[in-house]
């Protein structure tokens, strides 16, 4: 049996491979873990919950509701919150612990708990394995858990101010006001449906429409969000808007659109921040965080503008690793993940709209104006599958290939090829100032890679 816990908890089909009983168990692990670990020393545990929309996160909130009690933990039920959110109230509240039932951009039937630590900060690996063990044992019959009677099991309350305290936690970090600003939300139908709209409106933005803003339970990222834009970037001309923004269902990561209904992504989003956070003087060690496939464009427009860059591995928990680690405060992915480590410490969607929206209402610039800052260079990628992916950094011949296609596009292209962590194949990708270059270098290296790898 594969390990329960991936990069950022864990996930599957609600009902089939996550199921109450696993909901339950984890959390009845997860307490018995943190409390043989010390964190609950000296007082009563309190644990933060939320959830997405998804009709799954019904049950299976009350599932995880149930172990955590049973297991002696008062819980403060917030209800449907962003990912972001649960994070910021498990720190602002002081609680020991937090839970968040979602499955993030993946569809409806989908679902997953992911556990975070006091303060609001992602369980470190040992923790996962260690209460991924103590499930398993107890599954198994191998160990039994001793629980709590009387007074001493766990008391379940409603916290009905998260949604308010999260707002205005929202609100207090901006550097300023969006008075005059014209916004589009795509909620995804998801936690940030009603957060965002409310969240934009109070800081002064004019919330001229939104989309994915009615769930259902059924409906979340369905055509909608930041794995969806078309409808976003119509919506943006037809309300003759300024800002659009496309959350996911979680709401940690923000894809955005300017008046033309042209997509700013992540790197775009990074570069504009990383600008103005340089200009305030709030860029710690100027420097930003990116991951290695980040756009080349993005590279040179942090080397223009005199800001450093950290490029770490794919996947936002490597930024955050590196941001902790050094001190840093911004950085994110592509994919629209932009941590701001000063205000949060998870992405955070409708944060990374709020500021987008600041920089738009201190500078009197359009968005596209602002996005200039970096030129996306095209990009292309093809996945190798059928390949011995375990030598992509061993192999003389690939290597020699690499060589020769870095050489060919010199300065202005990129070469990066990765093992898949989940599926057996090899990401071959190509940056080029020519779309035309990018392909034919990118086909040859695929070529290559059958080749060498086969």
């Amino acid at each position: 049996m594969g390990r329960l816990f991936g990069t950022d908890g864990v996930r599957g089909v609600a009902n089939v491979g996550l199921t109450a009983e696993l909901a339950l168990g984890l959390s009845v692990a997860a307490a018995h873990v943190l409390g043989e670990a010390g964190a609950f020393d000296g007082h009563r545990p309190v644990a933060v919950v939320g959830r997405d929309p998804r009709a799954s996160g019904e049950f299976l909130e009350a599932a995880v509701i149930a172990g955590l009690a049973s297991a002696g933990v008062d819980v403060l039920r917030v209800g449907v919150l962003p990912t972001p959110a649960v994070a910021y109230l498990t720190g602002a509240l002081g609680a020991d612990f937090g839970v968040m039932l979602s499955a993030s951009h993946n569809a409806m039937p989908d679902n997953g708990i992911k556990f975070l630590a006091r303060g609001g900060h992602k369980l470190d690996d040992r923790i996962e394995d260690a209460i991924e063990s103590h499930y398993r044992k107890h599954t198994l019959g191998e160990e039994d858990w001793n629980r709590p009677t009387g007074a001493a099991v766990g008391r379940v309350r409603e916290y009905t101010e998260g949604f308010d305290k999260y707002v205005a936690h929202l609100i207090g970090v901006l550097p300023n006001r969006l008075d005059g600003i014209k916004v589009v939300i795509d909620g995804a139908h998801g936690a940030a449906a009603y957060v965002a709209p409310e969240a934009f409106a109070r800081a002064g933005a004019e919330v001229v429409h939104t989309l994915g803003a009615e769930p259902t339970g059924l409906n979340i990222n369905d055509g909608v969000g930041s794995t969806h834009l078309d409808r976003l970037r119509t919506a943006m001309k037809e309300y003759q808007a300024d800002l659009g923004i496309a959350l996911d269902g979680d709401a940690d990561r923000c894809l955005a659109a300017d008046a033309d209904g042209d997509e700013v992504d992540g790197d775009q989003i990074i570069a504009i921040l990383a600008v103005a956070m340089k200009e305030a003087g709030t860029l710690r060690r100027n420097t930003a965080v990116a991951t290695v496939m980040s756009n080349l464009g993005f590279k040179l427009a942090m080397e223009r503008e005199g800001i450093e860059l950290v490029e770490t591995a794919v996947g936002d928990r490597y930024v955050l690793e590196a941001m902790k680690e050094h001190g840093f405060a911004l950085g994110g992915e592509q994919s629209g993940h932009v941590i701001l480590l000063d205000h949060a410490t998870t992405g955070d969607g409708t944060l990374t709209g709020l500021m987008l929206g600041a920089r738009l209402a201190a500078t009197k610039q359009p968005l596209a104006d602002l996005a200039a800052v970096m030129t996306r260079l095209p990009q292309v990628l093809i996945n190798v599958k059928g390949v011995d992916k375990s030598r992509v950094k061993t192999s003389t011949g690939l290597a020699a290939a690499v060589t020769e296609a870095e050489t060919e596009l010199g300065s202005t292209g990129r070469v990066l090829l990765r093992p898949s962590g989940t599926e057996p194949l090899v990401r071959v990708m190509v940056e080029a100032a020519d779309p035309a270059q990018a392909e034919t270098v990118a086909q040859r290296l695929a070529d290559a890679v059958r080749t060498h790898l086969g």
